[in-house]
């Protein structure tokens, strides 16, 4: 696959019952990815297996969304997350994400696993415009303090809606 992608403003929606699962190493790299993934995103196993799954990252996410997804499971944890993705072909896909560790028997952290399904259309309304605040407070704030602008806002939006962490905020919508 050559070049970057550009995106096309057209959406494909997900059905009730798309179930798109994937499995990365510790570092990200996909090990792993089923059919649904593959129709859904236009790439073949071939060009997905062993990239990195930021692949598919549209430039419609904020980089502080996957900073907080990446504190939690790499701490351990699960995470629930609404994400924009990229298709092969320019097209975007919404999906709630709910990515989780894969543990050796020793317990030591050998992988994530990502399941992704059909949001309501309610949270995406929601989260498209949350997104894009977050998107030009990164910008705004420049490279070195962009996480720290994001952060800040995403933990203002978990506040002024009343919830105690990012995770009730998430499952609530």
């Amino acid at each position: 696959m050559k070049g970057i992608i550009v995106p096309t403003g057209r959406e494909v929606l997900l059905k009730n019952d798309d179930f798109i699962v994937s499995k990365t190493d510790t570092k990200g790299r996909i090990v792993y990815v089923n059919r649904e993934f593959m129709r859904i995103s236009g790439f073949s196993e071939s060009e997905l297996l062993d990239r990195q799954h930021n692949i598919i990252r549209h430039p419609g996410m904020p980089r502080g969304i996957f900073k907080l997804l990446w504190d939690f499971i790499a701490a351990g944890n699960e995470c629930f997350a609404y994400v924009k993705n990229l298709c092969k072909n320019g097209d975007h896909y919404w999906v709630l994400a709910h990515v989780t560790p894969d543990f050796n028997k020793q317990g030591e952290i050998i992988g994530f696993f990502s399941v992704r399904r059909k949001p309501n259309q309610h949270a995406v309304d929601y989260f498209s415009q949350l997104y894009e605040k977050l998107i030009k407070a990164e910008q705004e704030a420049g490279t070195r303090r962009a996480l720290a602008a994001s952060s800040a806002l995403i933990d203002q939006a978990v506040e002024e809606q009343g919830f105690e962490n990012y995770q009730s905020f998430i499952l609530s919508r």
